[in-house]
């Protein structure tokens, strides 16, 4: 299996293979379809200081070959994340990956400081991007904001940190960049691109809350030019996400310049997916008479 280890700077992983925050709760929910220990990592769903509620319903709605969501955070809160859920994830035998939320810097800096000091906690995902929440895309859509809150998190952890970035910019190299001047160990490109679904016959929009954010196959290759695009400009690893379900979706941003990948929006139609591209990839490096997955990675080329 050493033939699927990958390296994200300090983050190591057994294999490439991820789960999206958000699309795979606490990891209780999985245990019928997943076998934990074969991923590469498990992202829980974001927390946030204080437990959240969420946005109205309804928060999600399919779409031609996606779906909306607008959860708007719903979570039990720091406190509540390491009393009841953390030290089952810690079980797992897969690298554990906490994604963060915060209002503001510091609320990042406290998350950061609390987690810190938990043995077998493997790295810290920021999500400085999530659409569905007031003030949270926010840091993801200026260099200088994400700079900061990527600094302020590397000086409050040894930890290695991840930037979770937004697509709904205009230039997605220059804020990769900020967050690697900054310090981030890696960069996942891309979170959701901010939607709208609309009842014409109610003259209203179907989500509770409005805007949602699109993921799935429909946003896949937007997420590949972005993951190309970062993977040419910026010195830092990237973490490709958006509308992967099948082991040529992994190659795809691999060849692009990923050198992970998270499963997102297939967890909820085929919950066993990510398990299955464990035997996929090693089918594939046996196939191409590579030594190693990482052979594929920044491969694609023009012309």
């Amino acid at each position: 299996m050493n033939r699927l280890a990958v390296a994200l700077n300090r983050l190591k992983l057994k294999n490439p293979i991820l789960v999206a925050s958000g699309t795979f709760g606490y990891a209780r929910e999985m245990a019928a379809y997943v076998r934990y220990d074969r991923l590469g990592g498990i992202i829980p769903k974001t927390i946030t200081p204080l437990p959240r509620l969420g946005n109205p319903p309804p928060r999600t709605v399919e779409t031609p070959s996606g779906m909306l969501n607008s959860i708007g955070l719903d979570n039990d809160g720091l406190e509540q994340f390491i009393n009841q859920h953390l030290h089952h994830l810690l079980e797992l035998e897969t690298a554990i990956i906490a994604n963060i939320a915060g209002r503001n810097t510091a609320e990042f800096v406290m998350m950061a400081s609390r987690l810190d000091g938990i043995a077998g906690l493997t790295a810290l995902e920021l999500n400085i991007s999530c659409p569905n929440v007031s003030g949270g895309v926010d840091f993801g859509t200026r260099p200088e904001a994400t700079a900061e809150v990527v600094r302020a998190v590397r000086d409050a952890t040894g930890l290695p940190v991840i930037a979770k970035l937004t697509p709904n910019v205009t230039n997605i190299v220059e804020i990769a960049q900020a967050a690697a001047d900054a310090g981030t160990d890696a960069v996942t490109l891309v979170n959701t691109f901010q939607g709208l679904a609309v009842d014409w016959r109610r003259r209203r929009p179907i989500l509770g809350n409005g805007l949602g954010g699109l993921s799935g196959p429909a946003i896949k290759p937007l997420a590949l030019r972005m993951v190309w695009q970062v993977a040419q400009s910026v010195e830092v690893p990237v973490i490709g996400v958006g509308g992967i379900g099948s082991v040529d979706d992994v190659m795809e941003f691999l060849a692009a310049g990923a050198t992970a990948v998270q499963i997102g929006t297939a967890n909820f139609y085929n919950p066993g997916l990510a398990d299955q591209l464990v035997d996929a990839l090693l089918e594939i490096v046996d196939q191409q008479d590579a030594s190693r997955i990482s052979d594929f990675v920044g491969t694609l080329k023009f012309g």
